[in-house]
C-alpha cells in the first residue's frame, strides 16, 4: 500500500473516531436533557458524516441506530463493542490501519486504542474497587471538597492529581489535556451547577470516580453560571454501558436540590463521601 493510501485511511479511520466522540457527546447530553446543545451537537455530526465516504458513512449510520456505538477500539485482543477475541492475524492489521476493518461477530468498525493511557490499581483495595453501591466506582479518597481552583483546567489539574497521589491513575496531566480536548468538542457542564467531565481509554482497570465541590465555583467555557459539582471520571474503553448507567444514576440524583445542596455543604473528605453515598443508595446498586 503506498503512503498516500495509507494516509487516507489513517484520517478516515480519525474522522470515525471524532464521529463517535460525538455520538457519546449527544447521548450524554441526550440523558442529561441537555436539549439547547443538541442542534449543535447534529450539525457537527452531520458535517463530519458528510467528510466520510459514502459507504462508510452509510455503514456508520446503520451501526449507530441499531447497536451503537458503531465504531469501538480494540481492547486487548478483543472488540470493545460485543467483546468477542479477534483473530489474531487481524490485530497487526488493525493497528497497521491499511484498511477499514470491522468486527466478524458484531460488524462494528474497529481502530487500535494507541497508546492507552496508564493506570494502577487504587492503594489499598487489594486488587479493585469493592463491588456495592457507589463503592464500586470511587472512594472517600476520591473526594475533593472546596477546591481552590475558579478555572475548569485548574479544577481537572486539581482532581487528576489528587487521582494520581491516591494511586488510580498515572500521567495526571495526560488526563487534565484530554480532559480539556473533550471539553472542546461539546461541554460536560449540564445546568444545576454541575459537570461531568471524563477521559476515556484509562486501561487498567475498573471506572473511577473523582467528586469534587467549589464554593467558589468554576467557569466552565460556554456555560452560563458556574460549576460548583464536578463528577470527573475515567473510563476504561470496555466500561461504556458502565459510565452511561453511572451518569444516568448520578443524574436522577443530584438533579434534586437538597441532594447538591448536602454535597456542597460537605467540609471534608470523609463527610462528602457518606452524602454521596447516602444519596445514591437507591440508584446506583
Amino acid at each position: 500500500m503506498d503512503s498516500g493510501q495509507a494516509n487516507r485511511v489513517k484520517a478516515i479511520t480519525n474522522h470515525l473516531v471524532q464521529l463517535q466522540e460525538l455520538y457519546e457527546a449527544r447521548m450524554q447530553h441526550e440523558t442529561l436533557l441537555s436539549r439547547r446543545r443538541l442542534k449543535g451537537l447534529d450539525k457537527a455530526i452531520e458535517d463530519l458524516i458528510s467528510r466520510l465516504p459514502r459507504g462508510i458513512a452509510d455503514r456508520v449510520a446503520r451501526l449507530q441506530r441499531k447497536s451503537p456505538p458503531a465504531v469501538v477500539p480494540v481492547v486487548g485482543k478483543a472488540c470493545g463493542g460485543c467483546g468477542m477475541n479477534l483473530p489474531v492475524s487481524m490485530l497487526p492489521q488493525i493497528k497497521a490501519a491499511d484498511r477499514i476493518y470491522t468486527c466478524p461477530n458484531c460488524a462494528r468498525i474497529l481502530y487500535a486504542l494507541i497508546p492507552p493511557y496508564p493506570r494502577r490499581l487504587p492503594k489499598g483495595q487489594g486488587g479493585g474497587l469493592p463491588s456495592a453501591g457507589i463503592a464500586r466506582f470511587s472512594a472517600p479518597e476520591l473526594m475533593l471538597p472546596r477546591i481552590h481552583a475558579t478555572c475548569m483546567e485548574e479544577a481537572f489539574r486539581e482532581i487528576c492529581s489528587k487521582m494520581e497521589v491516591e494511586g488510580f491513575v498515572d500521567g495526571a496531566e495526560l488526563l487534565v489535556e484530554k480532559a480539556m480536548q473533550r471539553e472542546a468538542i461539546a461541554t460536560t457542564a449540564v445546568g444545576h451547577g454541575m459537570a461531568f467531565p471524563h477521559v476515556r481509554g484509562v486501561e487498567g482497570g475498573g471506572l473511577a470516580l473523582a467528586v469534587a465541590t467549589s464554593s467558589k465555583g468554576v467557569r466552565f467555557e460556554e456555560v452560563r453560571g458556574l460549576v460548583r459539582i464536578l463528577f470527573f471520571m475515567v473510563i476504561p474503553s470496555a466500561a461504556s454501558a458502565f459510565y452511561l448507567n453511572l451518569l444516568s444514576g448520578l443524574t436522577r440524583v443530584f438533579s434534586e436540590p437538597g441532594a447538591r445542596s448536602r454535597l456542597l455543604k460537605a467540609p471534608d473528605p470523609s463527610a462528602l463521601w457518606l452524602a454521596l453515598v447516602h444519596a445514591t443508595r437507591t440508584v446506583i446498586r
